[in-house]
């Protein structure tokens, strides 16, 4: 299996069974992310080169108005997209392989755990893996140490409070914090 193969297999939500050739392919994909994280995270980069070692690890051009505050982890990497304007604190750590969307003009405070995969629950299949993606719309700001967990989609212009347990999706315009994430109000207009 390739990457490309891989990479519209999780995109089309299929489980990848523990030991396959595509939990292979991760695998490998994997030992290349933390070796650009170990980069990213080995000393002071000019944000210039922050970004081109961002574009190596997702394999997409980053724009330049995209700033990260390392250190930042990606266990997979080939599955983030980042739009226009994105500010990414430290401390954050994505597990990409179920696909990472982050809209324009967001704001992801320090140490958010974005998260895509699920393992089966029967411990017999515990080391399948199912992807789902997470979907962040445009001018999201998610606080201090949120946790995202697979399948979630936050709405454009919402707020997750700091510590919030993101489970199920944010509707745009809104305040949401806790854990689990609750909508408390919505975004003063």
């Amino acid at each position: 299996m390739t990457l490309t193969e891989l990479l519209a297999a999780l995109d089309a939500g299929e489980t990848i069974t523990g030991g396959s050739p595509g939990h292979a392919v991760m695998h490998e994909t994997s030992q290349e992310a933390l070796r650009i994280a170990g980069e990213l995270n080995a000393g002071y980069r000019e944000p210039a080169r922050v970004r081109e070692l961002l574009t190596q690890l997702t394999g997409r051009p980053v724009a330049e108005t995209v700033t990260l505050f390392p250190p930042f982890t990606a266990d997979f990497g080939k599955n983030i997209t980042l739009g226009e304007r994105v500010f990414i604190n430290s401390g954050c750590r994505f597990q990409d392989q179920g696909g990472i969307t982050i809209g324009d003009d967001c704001l992801i405070g320090h140490n958010v755990v974005i998260a895509t995969l699920n393992h089966d629950m029967r411990p017999s299949r515990r080391s399948d893996l199912i992807p789902s993606p997470v979907v962040i719309g445009r001018n999201v700001w998610l606080g201090a140490n949120v946790t995202v967990l697979p399948g979630v989609t936050i709405g454009d212009d919402a707020v997750v409070g700091a510590g919030s347990v993101v489970t199920k999706d944010v509707p745009a315009a809104s305040i949401a914090v806790g854990s689990p994430a609750r909508v408390v109000r919505e975004v003063p207009r």
